[in-house]
């Protein structure tokens, strides 16, 4: 028997004296109509506790309650008391006419195969046996007791448990493992005779440190719980059915040995004591705080510690900050000059914003999650990507794997701290250059420049690298230690564009009297190059090496020269694809004259290496044996570029570049008229560059 207490009644208000004047006031309301319901009987309760953390109650959801297991045989029964679980095996009466006998032996032999042994499900070879197996129907069961009245008087016994038992069908997946060993079997005696498979190499993997969060996620997966209650052990018990002595002198324990023992003395209470267990003081659901992660502290925690430890731990979780958001996070009543000090103990200065050290996030002792490299690598493979970003604004992620012979996840990792990834270009630094930084503390940054060198030589040292030199700063307010910023390459390139402008100026001069100058007389060849003041030794060498472009039709038989007839090439005093002095007049000449001006009108700004490339584009839609086709050189390509009024800007490359040597020479219209940035720049990242001088 069952006994809930009634939830019907008065409502409940937050204080005592307000519950009990509520309670008055309901009992006043039930005393005027105890005349319309009287009493019948007074029945005393008593609460036995001998079985309080023994008795469970069993429910058969499957079975009717007609239909009760108390006369079937019990073979065993077994439970797991801190999981509240239980196991009971009941006998199958294999003689009654609703046994079907060949499906029983079927069974049997699906479970425990044609040898019987001592772990055999079925020794009979029969199924004559199932086991049920209990589930929880709640969890809180102090609201419930089982009632024994007797004489008058109602004995109550608060349940430990409330179970449900259901057939097992366990047997069923023991059968199918068995199955699939014989499988197993057969397969392994068909392969007996073949060879052994070959040797296959295998990736080794260090498992990365379980965080708590993960510890915690773990702890709750079903898999985890699963494998706890696997291992609690089974408790083996004795059934006693319902009319065995053992069972009446059990049931005894339901009763109360008296109504002045001991067990009663809960029942003796004072008024106002009686009334709390009545009714108990609302707990109102207090809202607990959201529980942060041990590694994570709040800004009011945070705010609690010394400054260096702020600093430190605001950098190990950040990683990349410009030094204006570090100073508003830690508040305006801290010293800026105090946080620089701070901040240069954990951090290096890359591009004007502050990136915490490499020995902040991988201490002594502590080694990759991915692939086990100690501590000490993983720094010097850090400090050089931010070394690199220290030179350019772009990193390729295989070329610093490469340099540090690192796995490619932790390269990654490296990367994912200072940058995000750009599709087909590789990795940018993730914050912009500071530069009102840089202006504001040229100190700092002068000491950052000076740590920077040092790193540099061992980096150098370690991996072997060519050793770069890192780009000076002509002034205190330009770019940090190893940034070249737009506006020094273009003060760079005007300088150098300056000092070179009367050198140009007088080489294109000497030219233009070479093409005025009277014709050579028949049968001599000349073979001139324009020589500048600088470097003599240099033309002359590019010129004996210097080969000229291939505009001839594939198709052309291999005597051709230079794509025209015998006849016609003798009758063309074109030497390695140089007019003569003395043919500006020529029709060879004045039809590339005019396809420069017609481009350099359109394009105002080339490199050489994307006039080529029109210039071939433009052969291509020329008739055969059109007069471009007798052959021409670079060279003469270049001085037919400066004849045409244009002018070969210097631009400083890096020396790390990519650019082609035909790419880094670019060629400007100098005087178009009406002319804007836009026909001869290109706006990127912010910054305006000379066409054709960014590379893709």
């Amino acid at each position: 028997m069952l006994v809930e207490p009634l939830t019907d009644g008065p409502s409940l208000s937050p204080s005592f004296a307000d519950r009990a004047q509520g309670l008055r006031g309901w009992l006043s309301s039930s005393m005027a109509n105890e005349e319309d319901d009287p009493v019948v009987q007074e029945i005393d309760v008593y609460l036995a506790k001998s079985l309080a953390e023994k008795l469970y109650l069993f429910q058969y959801p499957v079975r009717p309650a007609s239909m009760t297991y108390d006369d079937i045989p019990h073979l065993s029964a077994k439970i797991k008391p801190k999981q509240q679980k239980v196991e009971l095996e009941m006998a199958i009466d294999t003689l009654n006419p609703n046994y079907c006998r060949s499906k029983g032996e079927q069974i049997a032999l699906n479970v425990d195969g044609a040898c019987a042994d001592e772990t055999s499900t079925y020794s009979s070879k029969l199924m004559d046996k199932q086991t049920f197996c209990s589930s929880q129907t709640t969890s809180n069961t102090s609201r419930y007791a089982a009632a024994l009245y007797r004489q008058g008087e109602l004995h109550l016994t608060p349940l430990h448990g409330i179970l449900q038992l259901r057939p097992s069908f366990s047997y069923l997946d023991k059968a199918d493992a068995k199955h699939r060993e014989r499988e197993a079997a057969n397969e392994g005696d068909s392969s007996q005779d073949e060879a052994e498979d070959d040797v296959k190499q295998i990736t080794v993997r260090f498992s990365r440190p379980e965080s708590e969060q993960a510890r915690q996620r773990r702890v709750q997966s079903y898999e985890f719980l699963q494998k706890k209650h696997a291992e609690e052990p089974w408790v083996h018990l004795h059934y006693y059915g319902l009319r065995d002595s053992r069972s009446e002198h059990e049931r005894q324990y339901l009763l109360c040995s008296g109504s002045s023992g001991v067990e009663n003395t809960e029942l003796v209470k004072s008024p106002s004591e009686y009334l709390m267990m009545l009714m108990p003081p609302s707990q109102e659901e207090e809202k607990d705080k959201p529980v942060a992660p041990s590694n994570v502290l709040s800004m009011a925690q945070l705010r609690t510690l010394p400054l260096a430890d702020q600093i430190k731990i605001l950098m190990k979780n950040v990683k990349v900050m410009p030094f204006a958001n570090l100073m508003s996070l830690l508040g305006p009543s801290i010293d800026s000059v105090a946080v620089l000090r701070g901040i240069q103990k954990v951090a290096m200065l890359v591009q004007g914003n502050w990136v915490v050290k490499s020995d902040i996030l991988y201490p002594k002792d502590s080694s990759s999650p991915h692939s086990g490299v100690p501590a000490e690598v993983l720094c010097r493979g850090r400090d050089f990507v931010m070394w690199k970003f220290t030179q350019s604004r772009w990193v390729v992620r295989k070329e610093v794997a490469t340099v540090t012979k690192l796995c490619a996840e932790d390269v990654k990792d490296f990367l994912e701290h200072m940058a995000v990834v750009r599709i087909n270009k590789g990795w940018e630094f993730i914050l912009p250059y500071d530069g009102e930084f840089i202006k504001k503390h040229p100190d700092v940054v002068q000491r950052q420049h000076m740590l920077w060198t040092g790193i540099q030589a061992k980096l150098e040292k370690v991996y072997s690298l060519v050793k770069e030199t890192m780009p000076k700063k002509p002034d205190a307010q330009s770019g940090p230690a190893g940034l070249v910023s737009g506006d020094q390459r273009i003060q760079v390139a005007k300088t150098k564009a300056q000092q070179n402008h009367a050198l140009l100026e007088r080489e294109l001069q000497r030219r233009k009297e070479q093409l005025r100058a009277p014709a050579v007389p028949p049968g001599v060849r000349i073979k001139e190059e324009p020589v500048s003041e600088e470097g003599e030794e240099d033309d002359e060498q590019e010129a004996e090496e210097e080969e000229p472009m291939d505009t001839s039709p594939s198709g052309l038989h291999s005597k051709l020269a230079n794509g025209l007839p015998p006849g016609r090439a003798a009758g063309t005093d074109s030497f390695n694809g140089h007019p003569p002095p003395g043919c500006a007049s020529t029709p060879v000449a004045r039809e590339l004259r005019a396809f420069v001006e017609a481009t350099f009108q359109r394009q105002f700004v080339l490199t050489l290496s994307e006039l080529k490339r029109l210039f071939n584009l433009h052969l291509a839609s020329l008739p055969p044996g059109h007069t471009l086709f007798s052959g021409i050189s670079d060279r003469m390509l270049q001085d037919t570029v400066l004849a045409a009024g244009c002018k070969q800007i210097l631009v400083p490359f890096p020396p790390q570049t990519a650019a082609s040597p035909d790419e880094q020479k670019v060629f400007a219209l100098w005087e178009s008229g009406d002319m804007s940035d836009q026909d001869c720049c290109v706006s990127y990242g912010g910054m305006w560059y000379l066409k054709g001088t960014v590379q893709s």
